[in-house]
């Protein structure tokens, strides 16, 4: 291999780089000594590495011209991500001593420690202090909690009657519209670049979303759809723990699982009902068409799994679907994984193959969560929402074969 086109595997140039900066930074380590990574997803990639602005540090193999300055660029940072590291211990402590359970550490304090390094440098006499204020900032917002959603679902008290509420409701019988046969793809012929609102409002005076999800009760259907693993919906229990990492799909959720992620964002919940409201609307909404409560989410649904089908069936002419097929076949890992089946690692390859379902599952949570917050889509906001949630399923998978890849080179 000339050294033009020689390589070296980007978490290989990382850990040897990280492993410079000595014990400072054992607090951002894991116990072999390298970088955590939620130290990498969300301090040296967005904080110091800077793909975006530098693109060669941005491959799952860094070309050999470009390693020294990917090593000086995490090196020259040492100092300031000592004082991260020390910032993070700091904050830690006082997490504890205020009895803060809630939330990740990692994710919550990672960047305000880089941001304190920045701004302070090492902590100082005032450390204590400053780090009241931010844990302060970050869990002072209002609006319920974890712990409240666990302990009002847990209550013994409160388990019969939730319990006989989703009884009721999914027995209770589905409307089913007259009309079965909507103008989806009319309105996603034009979504895009001059959306229909009149269109748009008769989709969903006339529930065509409600009506696109008559099927998903059907044996198989769902579990096609990647929104169960089921072979057909069935009522969710209350739930007693959840996991991000470990989210079942979005059909097989419990009533804690639905409403874990929202209430885990500081930024979101402050504007969402109190618990027990918050619970009785949820398990309303387990029972509705698409487990949805608003005619509007169900529409973006349909729409969705419309304009989704030539991701990987064949391609559709013109209109959202024309141009979500166009952004997936653009990407290049794409092609490299089909290019080379047998090479990928085979969670890549089910990403690849898996992405309408993929896609269906993400844009499930994201007019969940609107639902959530009260967020109406309005006709002109319907192709930023689907196009988002492509880019999202993308940046995912593209972050999870470059790690499979890293993972297999250093092996």
């Amino acid at each position: 291999m000339s050294t033009a086109t020689a390589t070296l595997p980007r978490g290989l140039v990382v850990a040897r780089a990280w492993a410079g900066l000595g014990d400072a930074v054992a607090p951002l380590s894991n116990g072999a000594g390298r970088p955590l990574t939620r130290t990498v997803k969300l301090i040296l990639d967005p904080l110091v590495l800077r793909p975006v602005l530098n693109p060669e540090f941005a491959a799952g193999a860094v070309a050999v011209e470009h390693v020294d300055a990917m090593r000086a660029r995490i090196a020259d940072a040492g100092p300031v991500l000592a004082a991260t590291a020390s910032w993070f211990v700091v904050l830690k402590k006082e997490r504890r001593r205020a009895r803060i359970t809630e939330g990740n550490p990692q994710d919550l304090y990672f960047q305000r420690c880089f941001e304190l390094a920045t701004e302070h440098g090492a902590p100082g006499r005032d450390a204590a202090s400053v780090a009241a204020a931010v844990l302060a900032e970050v869990h002072g917002q209002d609006g319920p909690t974890v712990a409240e959603l666990r302990g009002f679902l847990t209550d013994a008290a409160n388990a019969a009657a939730l319990t006989r509420l989703i009884e009721t409701t999914w027995a209770a019988p589905r409307p089913v519209p007259s009309a079965a046969t909507m103008a989806l793809t009319e309105f996603l012929a034009s979504c895009a670049a001059a959306p229909d609102r009149a269109l748009f409002r008769a989709l969903v005076a006339k529930s065509a979303g409600t009506a696109g999800a008559v099927e998903l009760d059907r044996p198989g259907v769902a579990l096609a759809h990647g929104l169960t693993d089921r072979d057909r919906p069935a009522p969710p229990a209350l739930g007693e723990s959840a996991s991000k990492r470990n989210l079942p799909k979005p059909f097989d959720r419990s009533i804690l699982e639905r409403l874990f992620a929202p209430l885990t964002n500081t930024f979101l919940r402050a504007g969402l009902a109190d618990v027990p409201a918050l619970v009785r609307q949820e398990i309303t909404r387990s029972a509705g068409p698409w487990q949805l409560a608003d005619e509007v989410s169900r529409v973006i649904m349909a729409l969705g799994r419309e304009a989704s089908a030539g991701l990987t069936g064949r391609p559709q002419a013109g209109g959202a679907a024309a141009r979500l097929r166009s952004r997936w076949e653009r990407e290049a890992y794409v092609h490299r994984v089909l290019r080379m089946p047998s090479a990928a690692p085979p969670a890549v390859r089910a990403d690849v193959r898996g992405v309408r379902e993929a896609y269906v599952r993400r844009l499930w949570v994201r007019v969940h969560g609107r639902e959530l917050r009260h967020d109406t889509v309005t006709a002109e906001q319907v192709w930023d929402v689907l196009d988002g949630v492509l880019r999202s399923v993308i940046l995912d998978q593209r972050d999870r074969l470059r790690a499979a890849l890293e993972r297999e080179a250093g092996t």
